[in-house]
């Protein structure tokens, strides 16, 4: 991947961009959050304290799906009332951008659909409604209210001053995997696969004590 340079307007650190497409980054100095205008960077934030986290997956942790090699560049995380999860920014080896889905040993890699089937609203959405999308029946299996707690990273997007955003599952009877985020109006669709951790063939990872 093209790596780009350039430099935090609040504290003047060299900001390394690991994909030259990110509309939004963070300084690992300062902790601002900045976002990407054309060559010039905006500080609109900071970071908040981050919770702590269980999972082995980190920036710059590497991998693989489906045959084509992916970077972790970023993350957004959110709580809710059984604990927090990570979406994790992924750059894939032939150029997409996509997310991992990071849930209490529960991984997903999902994509962007860019023209969605029809989406139930937010107020009407429920557990067990059916959706059908590319052929195949889904179904809704759980519908969250998370709290926004932060960013770290490289974004696709401008993603820094959320609160409550209430999320969608879908599932088949198989692996495909499916999520309606309703941060953004009309919500976004996003559909992939349920994985295994083993599946994903990662490597630099975090390491814990006594491993």
């Amino acid at each position: 991947m093209t790596r780009r340079t350039a430099n935090c307007p609040n504290c003047g650190a060299t900001i390394e961009f690991r994909w030259s497409s990110a509309v939004q980054t963070t300084c690992a100095y300062c902790r601002s959050i900045l976002v990407r205008h054309d060559v010039a960077l905006e500080r609109v934030g900071v970071v908040s304290d981050l919770p702590a986290t269980a999972s082995p997956i980190q920036i710059g942790t590497e991998g693989r799906w489906e045959g084509s090699g992916f970077e972790v560049v970023g993350r957004i995380v959110y709580e809710h009332d059984r604990g927090t999860w990570n979406e994790w920014h992924l750059v894939l080896g032939d150029g997409r951008s996509g997310w991992l889905s990071d849930a209490q040993l529960e991984y997903a890699v999902t994509f962007l659909v860019p023209d969605p089937p029809e989406l139930p609203s937010e107020d009407a959405v429920r557990r067990g409604q059916p959706l059908r999308f590319h052929g195949a029946r889904y179904e809704v299996t759980a519908v969250t209210a998370a709290r926004y707690r932060g960013v770290e990273g490289e974004l696709p997007f401008e993603y820094w001053d959320k609160h409550t955003v209430r999320f969608a599952d879908l599932r088949t009877g198989g692996t495909a995997f499916a999520t309606v985020d309703y941060s953004e109006a009309p919500p976004l669709f996003f559909a992939g696969e349920a994985v295994g951790y083993e599946a994903l063939s990662l490597e630099n990872v975090r390491a814990f004590e006594g491993w």
